[in-house]
C-alpha cells in the first residue's frame, strides 16, 4: 500500500510506480477513502448547514518562493498563460514578451521539462534567484511589469505543467485553487511571514522598514516589538501550535519578535554561548551522543524555570522536534485527537519547497503526510481547513500586476515604493467544503488567513493596515457550506525525475507562447460589480471616466495610460455598495448547463446578514450615466483622467477579469460620441447605450471577440441620436469580450471584458 512506503519514492515513480493505488492518483488512499464516505453518507447535494461553526482546525502550510504563472500558469480554468485580460507593455507588445536588457530580444514563458532535456539537468531542481526588495522592485516596475529579465535573468520565465509536478494539480483539480492570491510585500521570505503572523511588516529596532532577512541575524536583533496574531489567540484562550524540528529554515517567524526572544533567551540561559533557538538546535544537531544528551539537560533546566505564561510561548512556538518529526507530531496529534484549533506547519529546508534548497518532489512527501494524517481521522477531516500556499514568488515571473494602495497611503510605502501587494503565489485551499475542482478569484493576500481566524474565532488583529482589509478578502469566499461535493475527476499524474544537481534553465531559441490547458473550471461567487463608460471632454482636456461598483467589496482598479496620460500606471479603490445587488438563495448560475454547474445558490456564511447601504446611489455614477438602472445600489465616482495632445488611450482593470479600453480623440469624427454600459446580472445582459453628438452620422460595429458566436452588429446613428443595444451573456455563464468601433474614425475604440456576478456559482472563462 502506498501508505506503508516512501512517499518521496512512489512520487519518484511516478504513476509506474508500485506504491500507487487508485487509478494514478496521489492523494492518500485514506484522504480518497474520506472523501468517498463523505459524499455517501451526506450526499453531494445535502444541505448540513454550520458554516464557519463546522470548522474546528484550521491547519497552515506555508511554503517557499514559488510564483503562480510558475505553478500553474498551464492549469485549465485559472488566471493563466491564456489570460484575456493581460496586460500590454508601454512600448507595445504582451506582458508575456518580458523585454531584455538593451539590444536583448524578448523572453516568453517557457517550459522547464523541455529546457532540462536540453541542458541535461533533472527539472525538479531549479536553483533561486535574486527575491529582495529591490529585485522585486525592478522587475515590478512602477506597474509596468517589464523588469523580469533584469531584474532577474532569464530563468525567471520557466515554468511546470501538470505533468512536472502532478501532486499539485491533483489537489488544483479536486479542491479549490486562489487564483488572485498574491504574497504580501515585494520582497523576500521573512517580511512576507510577518503578515502572516503578525498582519504586517513594521519597522526594524533600527528604524528601518523591515522589507528584508534583517531578523535572520538572531543574536544581533533585538525582535520586532509589535504583537503577533499568535499572542492574541493565547490571550484569547485558543490553542495553537507551531510544528517543526530542529531545521526550521528560519521559517517560524515567531522567533523574531521580542516577546518570543526573551523566553528563548530564559529558556537558553544555562547553555553556554548560544542566545537564540536556531543557535541551540544547530549545536544539538553538531553535537555526539553525549553532548546531546547534555544540552537536552540544560534546556530542559531552563524552560522548568519559565513562567506558566512563558512556558506556553516556548512550548507552542520554540520547540523543535527531531529531524523528520514534523509530519509524524502533527499526525500524533491528529490521531489523538489533541490537534489545537489553529497549527503552523514549518518544514525544513528539504521539505520546504524552496528552488535553492527543496523542490517540488521533496516537498510533496510533508503535505502527502499532513493529508494522509488527516484522511485517517475522519472525523478530523470532516471539521478542518487546510491552506497550503507560498510565502513569495522567489524570482519567478508572474503575468498580473499586483493592487497598490494610491500614493500616499499610509504605512503602505518605503522608499516611495508600495510595500505590496507583493506577485502572485499559488493558494490551495484544501477542506470538506472545498471539494471541486473549483477557482476562487476574489483578491487575497497572506493578512486573508489572518482575517479567516478572524472572523471564524472573533480576534481581531489590530496590525493589518485600513488599505489591506480594504482590497483583500477573507478567503471564505472559497467555502461553500451549503453542501458536499463529488470528487471530480482528475488528469493522471505523469513521471517525476529523481534529483540531479542545481541548476538555472535558458530559453529555446524557438519561442512560442505556451497553450494553456483547454477549458474551464467551476468558479466561486465574487463580491464586486465593477463598470466603467465616460466621455471625452475636449474643453477641459480631460476624459470623463465614470466608475461604478454594484459589488458588496470594493473592487481595486488600474489604470495603464499608453497615451502618456499619467508617467505610470495609476490605482484606485472602488468602494462597494454594502451587498450584491442580486444576491440571493436559489440565484441562477449565468445560463449554466453542464460543466458540472448547479443551480442553488450560495449564501453560506451570512456575509450580507446586516450588510449596510452607506453612500450607495441608485442612478448610476456621479454626473455621468444618472437615471440609468433605477433601483440598482452601486457605489461610483468620476475620474478626470488628463488627455494630451487632444489623443487618449489607456486601458482600465479590475477582479473577476474586469477590463475597459479607451481611445480615441479630440479631431476624430467620433470625439464627441459617448458609449455608456449598464450591467444587467438578473437578465445576463450588457446593455451599451450609444449616443451621437456631432454633426454627421456615425457608423459603429460591435464585435464579440470570444465567449459569443453571436454576428458583430453595425448601426448607424444620425447626429443627436442615441440607441441602446442590449447583449446577452448568459449562453456564456456570464462572460463577455466585445470591441466596439466607428468606421468614420479609425481612432476611435472601446473594448470590454468581464463577468456578470450575481450571487451564484459560474465557470471561468
Amino acid at each position: 500500500m502506498a501508505s506503508e512506503i516512501s512517499r518521496r519514492r512512489a512520487l519518484a515513480l511516478g504513476t509506474g510506480g508500485a506504491g500507487l493505488v487508485a487509478a494514478g492518483s496521489l492523494l492518500p488512499p485514506s484522504l480518497q477513502q474520506a472523501l468517498a464516505n463523505q459524499a455517501s453518507e451526506r450526499g453531494h447535494e445535502r444541505h448540513h448547514g454550520g458554516g464557519l461553526r463546522d470548522i474546528r482546525h484550521v491547519v497552515v502550510l506555508m511554503q517557499e518562493n514559488r510564483s503562480f504563472d510558475h505553478y500553474f500558469g498551464m492549469l485549465r480554468g485559472v488566471r493563466g498563460f491564456g489570460d484575456r485580460n493581460a496586460i500590454e507593455l508601454p512600448r507595445g507588445g504582451s506582458v508575456f514578451a518580458q523585454p531584455g536588457a538593451l539590444g536583448v530580444g524578448t523572453v516568453l514563458p517557457f517550459g522547464v521539462r523541455a529546457a532540462a532535456a536540453a541542458q541535461q539537468k533533472e527539472l525538479h531542481y531549479i536553483g533561486d534567484l535574486d527575491h529582495s526588495w529591490q529585485g522585486g522592485a525592478k522587475a515590478w516596475r512602477d506597474g509596468w511589469m517589464d523588469g523580469w529579465l533584469t531584474a532577474k535573468t532569464a530563468a525567471t520565465m520557466a515554468y511546470y505543467d501538470r505533468s512536472d509536478i502532478p501532486l499539485h494539480y491533483e489537489l488544483a483539480d479536486t479542491f479549490t485553487v486562489c487564483d488572485a492570491y498574491h504574497s504580501s510585500i515585494h520582497s523576500s521570505t521573512s517580511p512576507n511571514r510577518n503578515h502572516l503572523v503578525s498582519g504586517w511588516t513594521g519597522f526594524e529596532p533600527g528604524g528601518g522598514r523591515a522589507v528584508g532577512n534583517d531578523a535572520y541575524a538572531e543574536d544581533k536583533h533585538p525582535g520586532y516589538a509589535w504583537t503577533t496574531y499568535a499572542e492574541r489567540l493565547e490571550k484569547a484562550g485558543h490553542s495553537w501550535q507551531v510544528y517543526q524540528e530542529w531545521d526550521n529554515f528560519t521559517d517560524n517567524n515567531l522567533e523574531f519578535y521580542a516577546s518570543f526572544k526573551a523566553v528563548a533567551r530564559k529558556a537558553l540561559a544555562g547553555v553556554e554561548g548560544v542566545r537564540n533557538m536556531t543557535a541551540f538546535y544547530d549545536k544539538l544537531a553538531a553535537a555526539d551522543a553525549a553532548g546531546r544528551k547534555r544540552l537536552t539537560e540544560l534546556l530542559e533546566a531552563g524552560v522548568r524555570g519559565l513562567s506558566a505564561g512563558e512556558r506556553s510561548l516556548f512550548e507552542r512556538a520554540l520547540r523543535r522536534g527531531e529531524p523528520g518529526t514534523t509530519a509524524t507530531a502533527f499526525a500524533a496529534d491528529v490521531a489523538a485527537g489533541t490537534l489545537p484549533k489553529v497549527s503552523y506547519i514549518v518544514p525544513s529546508a528539504a521539505d520546504s519547497e524552496h528552488p535553492g534548497a527543496s523542490s517540488p518532489v521533496a516537498s510533496a512527501t510533508i503535505v502527502y503526510k499532513v493529508l494522509d494524517a488527516l484522511g485517517k481521522n475522519p472525523d478530523v477531516w470532516r471539521h478542518t481547513a487546510l491552506f497550503l500556499t507560498y510565502d513569495e514568488n522567489d524570482g519567478f515571473y508572474d503575468h498580473v500586476p499586483p493592487p497598490v494602495p494610491p500614493a500616499g497611503t499610509d504605512g503602505e510605502f518605503w522608499q516611495g515604493k508600495p510595500t505590496g501587494l507583493g506577485i502572485r503565489v499559488p493558494m490551495l485551499v484544501i477542506s470538506p467544503w472545498t471539494v471541486g475542482g473549483y477557482a476562487c478569484s476574489e483578491l487575497f493576500d497572506h493578512t486573508s488567513i489572518v482575517r479567516f481566524m478572524e472572523r471564524w474565532l472573533g480576534v481581531r488583529e489590530p496590525n493589518i493596515s485600513p488599505w489591506r482589509r480594504t482590497v483583500c478578502g477573507d478567503l471564505t469566499s472559497a467555502f461553500d457550506f451549503s453542501r458536499r461535493r463529488r470528487l471530480p475527476e482528475v488528469e493522471r499524474p505523469g513521471a517525476v525525475p529523481p534529483f540531479d544537481g542545481r541548476w538555472r534553465p535558458k530559453p529555446p531559441a524557438d519561442q512560442r507562447l505556451p497553450k494553456q490547458e483547454p477549458g474551464t473550471r467551476l468558479a466561486r461567487p465574487l463580491p464586486y460589480g465593477p463598470d466603467a463608460d465616460g466621455r471625452l471632454d475636449a474643453d477641459a482636456a480631460v476624459f470623463r471616466l465614470a466608475l461604478r461598483n454594484t459589488g458588496r467589496s470594493s473592487a481595486h482598479l488600474a489604470l495603464y495610460p499608453y497615451a502618456d496620460e499619467y508617467g505610470t500606471p495609476q490605482h484606485r479603490d472602488l468602494p462597494g455598495a454594502g451587498r450584491h445587488p442580486h444576491r440571493a438563495h436559489g440565484a441562477t448560475v449565468h445560463g449554466a448547463t453542464g460543466h458540472g454547474a448547479t443551480e442553488q445558490g450560495t449564501a453560506t456564511y451570512g456575509a450580507m446578514d446586516g450588510a449596510t447601504e452607506h453612500g450607495a446611489t441608485e442612478h448610476g455614477a456621479l454626473g455621468v450615466g444618472q437615471g440609468r438602472g433605477r433601483g440598482r445600489h452601486e457605489r461610483g465616482e468620476v475620474w478626470n483622467v488628463p488627455v494630451k495632445n487632444g489623443a487618449y488611450r489607456f486601458t482600465l482593470t479590475g477582479p473577476g477579469g474586469f477590463r475597459r479600453e479607451f481611445a480615441g480623440t479630440a479631431r476624430g469624427a467620433a470625439a464627441r460620441a459617448t458609449v455608456r454600459s449598464r450591467i444587467d446580472e438578473r437578465r445576463c445582459e450588457l446593455h451599451l447605450s450609444l449616443e451621437n453628438a456631432g454633426d454627421a452620422p456615425l457608423t459603429f460595429t460591435l464585435k464579440p471577440l470570444a465567449y459569443s458566436d453571436a454576428a458583430r452588429r453595425t448601426i448607424t446613428l444620425a447626429p443627436g441620436r442615441t440607441r441602446t443595444l442590449p447583449f446577452p451573456t448568459g449562453g456564456a455563464h456570464g462572460w463577455y469580450d466585445l470591441a466596439l468601433t466607428v468606421a468614420d474614425d479609425e481612432t476611435f475604440r472601446r473594448r470590454l471584458i468581464g463577468h456578470m456576478e450575481n450571487g451564484a456559482e459560474s465557470v471561468t472563462g
